[in-house]
């Protein structure tokens, strides 16, 4: 049950950029200070009352060396859970809702806004994402609309392996990520989707702006039927 319910929580995970979720980091800094009487961040930082938060986006829960875990994180870590930027959004809000018998006794921050603001300022001290599809430190779901007759056209796969040769310059076609996400085998709406958000300057990176703007509706839809098929 554990298992399938964080396998639920990682697939329901969408990606932006931090910069896209709106959190003040200085806020988020001074937010902190209610955490710093259990965990610490930075350099030197080390496990105290609560583990420290270095690279805490990606990483998966209950895994900092010689640091005894409670027995809700503990099951909760054997279950799957990553700290991504939903899960951790869930757990800054209510602790004890997504990790019971947790021993964190914070209450958690009920504004939205405060959440993101901690979050972006928690994000300075893990890794840098990828680009399209963003990798999960920094998730966060936006949606975007897309006319219907857009999402109707029926992509040509041949035609998409044609074009895809700058996506797989980053993108692995097999499906590997070494640091760069991958988009083999996403769902040809999500696909679109996607394109369409960075095409119409939804999502903000620079370099999926420009190669998505480049591209016809056609275009699209081929790359993700082609994406979509491969074994």
């Amino acid at each position: 049950m554990w298992q399938r319910f964080f396998l639920m929580v990682l697939l329901c995970t969408a990606g932006t950029s931090w910069a896209e979720v709106g959190g003040d980091a200085e806020n988020g800094e001074a937010l902190f200070r209610q955490c710093r009487g259990c965990h610490q961040i930075g350099e030197g930082a080390r496990d105290r009352i609560g583990p420290h938060l270095n690279n805490i986006f990606d990483r998966p829960a209950g895994v900092a060396e010689d640091y005894r875990y409670s027995e809700g994180m503990q099951r909760a870590a054997s279950g799957g859970l990553i700290w991504t930027y939903d899960t951790l959004d869930d757990f800054i809000e209510n602790p004890r809702r997504l990790v019971s018998k947790t021993r964190m006794s914070f209450r958690g921050f009920d504004d939205q806004k405060d959440r993101d603001d901690l979050l972006a300022y928690l994000r300075q001290f893990s890794a840098s994402p990828g680009n399209i599809p963003e990798a999960a430190p920094t998730a966060a779901a936006v949606d975007h609309e897309v006319a219907p007759e857009v999402l109707a056209i029926i992509g040509d796969p041949a035609y998409g392996e044609y074009l895809s040769g700058e996506c797989t310059s980053c993108h692995q076609a097999s499906g590997a990520t070494d640091g760069i996400p991958a988009i083999t085998n996403w769902p040809a709406e999500d696909f679109v989707v996607v394109m369409h958000a960075y095409k119409d300057g939804v999502r903000a990176h620079p370099v999926m702006q420009m190669m998505a703007g480049r591209l016809s509706n056609e275009e699209i839809a081929a790359l993700a039927a082609y994406f979509e098929s491969i074994e």
